[in-house]
């Protein structure tokens, strides 16, 4: 079998899966809402900014938040899984380039060249992060530091590119992923990203809301449905 690839896995008993985001109809889908949504920031912004979570989520303090203390501006959304937080955390684990993929619009990133492989199997070698090391999300860009492990409930990732981090113009950002207890005994995911920047061009530009806020909910929600399509694949 190969990573991304149409998986048998009869070891596992799993039945054939399609690997997340493959193929020109998929780009073209993933570009279009993309399109989309930075078209109607204005009017579906904020809403966008919680999407997918209950009750108080949007709000609760998650680990990783202290990263961030006073972002400019931040977004939780949330997603519920028929599977344990055991049974979730193997594909959060893997997350990155070079590592797992990260379940999205896998022909659309590698056309601005993220060169990423989603796959739709747990990867043995990639199961354990360990904080201090680097996600990559584009080769050529400056990767993320982990900075939170706790198995299976929480996995933060910490960004502050080299290239922003002079004392006139910088940028920090967070991204948390959270794996909660369901009340019906399967999973809720949070994944929340929070930034703060200063207020010259190149920083907005790196870490402001418009045009990453609109690029990152079609990203990630695209990542949150396919996290729970495997996992509830596997159960």
């Amino acid at each position: 079998m190969v990573a991304g690839g149409e998986l048998d896995n009869g070891r596992l008993g799993h039945r054939a899966a399609r690997a997340p985001g493959v193929g020109v109809l998929t780009a073209l889908e993933g570009a279009g809402l993309i399109v989309w949504h930075l078209a109607a920031t204005p009017f579906i912004g904020r809403r966008r900014l919680r999407w997918g979570t209950v009750g108080t989520e949007a709000s609760d303090p998650l680990p990783g938040d202290e990263l961030v203390p006073e972002p400019k501006w931040s977004y939780t959304l949330g997603i519920s899984i028929d599977a344990s937080p055991e049974d979730v955390w193997p594909w959060i684990a893997q997350i990155g380039q070079g590592r797992g993929g990260f379940y999205t619009y896998q022909t659309l990133e590698n056309i601005v060249g993220c060169r990423i492989t989603n796959t739709t199997e747990i990867l043995p070698a990639h199961q354990h992060p360990v904080v201090g090391n680097d996600i990559f999300l584009h080769p050529t860009a400056p990767p993320m530091r982990i900075d939170v492990v706790d198995p299976p409930n929480a996995l933060v990732l910490f960004g502050s590119p080299a290239d922003i981090g002079a004392e006139q113009s910088w940028g920090v950002s967070t991204w948390q992923f959270v794996v909660h207890l369901g009340h019906d005994g399967g999973s809720r995911i949070l994944t929340r990203g929070r930034y703060d920047h200063s207020p010259d061009w190149k920083s907005r530009l790196a870490f402001g809301r418009f045009p990453i806020e609109a690029i990152s909910f079609v990203m990630c929600r695209k990542m949150m449905l396919e996290i729970k399509r495997l996992a509830e694949r596997d159960t």
